[in-house]
């Protein structure tokens, strides 16, 4: 049956995008009737979804006159342009950003990795050196916020390297970036597969990996939909049992446990509240960051967030709360229940959840069954967080690629909104987890771990100081503060901080790297060759990063730019911003002070 003419003439001025409903194209790639025309009959299931693959003819990803078009010069309005101008699906909801704020980076750097922290400085050293990281990232996630809600661009921090720092720094931020979640998920993958040794299981690892990877690689072929749905069901689940760890863990310190032993403090007196002095705190510093690291791709969600103005704000708030519930409260009650010099401590790998001092001090308290519960949301935990790795390295890809920064291949964006070029390359390094069945696992997941490890102390550095940047040309091109849909609640001054901390971070990681803290027996590493091997499993992401900058700079003679001469227009997802804004502040005013005051947190 035809339609009627206005209905087509109105279809005629949507785009084809995936989110636009487009009647020239369907999601699945079906061609809608033209004016006047017939509705044919929709194909077979097997063939939409085969059709939903193909890339749509009316997208291009990479305009003229960036790098890789011309290869000459890059032109950063055309690649402000390109990832501004995305066509990748704008499906995520707040509720999924809130969760994926609260709960999506939670894995084995808080379950786990907080064990070896624990025994390397003490519990002081872990309390202090989590907070001031969780100090250093709250300003640093509050100045992403502003610029994402402002440009919710494709690529997020990357985009806002190349745009307000230098071309060559988006360049070399934007494959460190990638570079640390295509390795995160086979290590993560790997880590799934170690849980599942703590009951003891003769199945080879190898069947757990083929298993982890098909569930990872399926949630993300859903697409951005699938991704969040996972993450919100999987940060449901961490939440409820890090809350609960909470309840237990203040039931036990108090002698509320089977034993009915009273702790309190006994364990900061003895065997004591620091170990291995300043270089112990130092060393917990690199735990943490490494804890606390995916907490910024709420900023990455942005560009597929269906309205950032509403949703960032809210989710971005939440991550103080994050920070001093589940990491703060949680390793404080640790740090109560778990002396420092525990052998347990020392597992085989920052992945072994029999390390993991929330199962020992569950074990501790002689509660049977309830460490095989921990160790089942640990595995949760880590398949998330190898989710999340999938999501961000093929985003970024997408990205890098839209700027002219990598092979034009990775720009492909099919008829559901999916970087799906991205998504299978990623998923093709997610093999590399079979390593988990050789006789070599654990030094093939420390050299994985290597090269993930410093990558985010980069990415929150360059986040702060594009803030900074950002800000000035905000003020030199004649704007203020209040044309601003979300302004950090730290300021450029929360961004000064956040980049001094995570220069303290790269400075505390290359001494502790040279100069390692003894092992708990008091052995130390004095093999030139060991050293050498020691400070480049601690510090890889330093050359890495220099071996992407450096080329680029030279080759191609980027700028760093100006503040006059940043763009601060493409990529503004409301063009009529100024109204918006003035029709919010009216609806504000007419809050009652509870709700202003809980908007302020919240």
């Amino acid at each position: 049956m035809a339609k009627e003419p206005y209905q087509e003439a109105k279809g005629d001025q949507t785009g084809s995008s995936p989110e636009s409903g487009s009647l020239e194209s369907n999601v699945f790639g079906n061609a809608e009737p033209f004016y006047g025309g017939v509705s044919p009959a929709r194909g077979s299931i097997p063939h939409r979804i085969w059709d939903s693959f193909k890339r749509d003819p009316k997208l291009h990803a990479t305009p003229h006159g960036v790098v890789g078009a011309d290869g000459k010069a890059y032109d950063v309005e055309a690649a402000a342009h390109a990832t501004a101008e995305s066509p990748l699906a704008r499906k995520l909801k707040g509720r999924h950003l809130q969760m994926i704020a609260i709960g999506g980076s939670i894995g084995t750097g808080l379950f786990v990795a907080s064990g070896k922290a624990l025994s390397n400085g003490g519990p002081a050293s872990l309390l202090i050196a989590y907070s001031l990281i969780g100090i250093m990232l709250y300003c640093t996630i509050q100045a992403l916020g502003e610029m994402a809600v402002l440009f919710p661009v494709a690529g997020s921090f990357s985009a806002y390297s190349t745009r307000f720092l230098d071309p060559a720094w988006g360049f070399a931020m934007g494959w460190n970036y990638a570079m640390q979640w295509l390795v995160a998920l086979p290590l993560e993958i790997v880590a799934a597969a170690l849980t599942v040794k703590y009951w003891g299981s003769s199945v080879s690892p190898a069947a757990w990996v083929a298993i982890f990877l098909v569930l990872i690689v399926g949630i993300n072929l859903f697409g951005v939909k699938g991704y969040g749905e996972a993450e919100f069901v999987f940060s449901i689940i961490k939440v409820i049992a890090v809350i609960g760890f909470i309840i237990l863990g203040i039931i036990l310190n108090i002698g509320g446990g089977p034993n009915g032993e009273y702790l309190g403090g006994r364990y900061w007196n003895q065997p004591g509240a620091f170990n291995n002095g300043f270089k112990g705190l130092c060393s917990v510093f690199v735990t943490a960051a490494f804890a606390f690291a995916g907490t910024e791709l709420v900023g990455l969600a942005a560009a597929e967030t269906a309205n950032p103005r509403k949703s960032l704000p809210t989710a971005v708030k939440q991550v103080f709360w994050r920070i001093t519930l589940f990491y703060i409260v949680s390793l404080t009650l640790v740090g109560l229940l778990v002396p420092y010099n525990d052998p347990r401590l020392l597992g085989s790998s920052s992945s072994d959840a029999k390390a993991s001092p929330f199962v020992i001090a569950i074990q501790n308290a002689g509660i049977t069954g309830l460490d095989s519960v921990m160790n089942v949301v640990i595995m949760i935990a880590v398949l998330s967080v190898g989710n999340s790795a999938v999501y961000g390295s093929s985003r970024t890809l997408a990205a890098l690629s839209e700027q002219g920064q990598a092979p034009k291949m990775f720009s492909y964006i099919d008829r559901q909104g999916r970087p799906i070029v991205s998504i299978l390359f990623a998923s093709l390094l997610g093999f590399l987890a079979f390593i988990a069945a050789s006789d070599r696992e654990d030094d093939a997941f420390l050299w994985l771990q290597a090269l993930s490890g410093l990558s985010s102390i980069f990415t929150w550095g360059s986040i702060c100081l594009a803030h900074i940047r950002f800000r000035c040309a905000w003020k030199l091109q004649g704007h203020t503060l209040k044309e601003l849909a979300f302004k950090s609640q730290a300021g450029v001054l929360g961004s000064w901080i956040g980049l001094i901390f995570n220069v303290i971070v790269l400075i505390a990681e290359f001494w502790t790297g040279f100069s390692p803290i003894p092992d708990q027996d008091g052995t130390r590493i004095t093999s030139v060759a060991l050293l050498v091997q020691y400070w480049f499993q601690a510090c890889l992401a330093i050359p890495v990063v220099l071996a992407f900058y450096l080329p680029y700079k030279i080759y191609y003679h980027t700028p760093f730019l100006r503040s006059k001469d940043m763009d601060l227009r493409t990529g503004v997802r409301e063009l009529n911003l100024a109204e918006l804004l003035a029709e919010e502040e009216v609806e504000r005013a007419a809050w009652p002070r509870w709700k202003k005051a809980y908007k302020v947190l919240c």
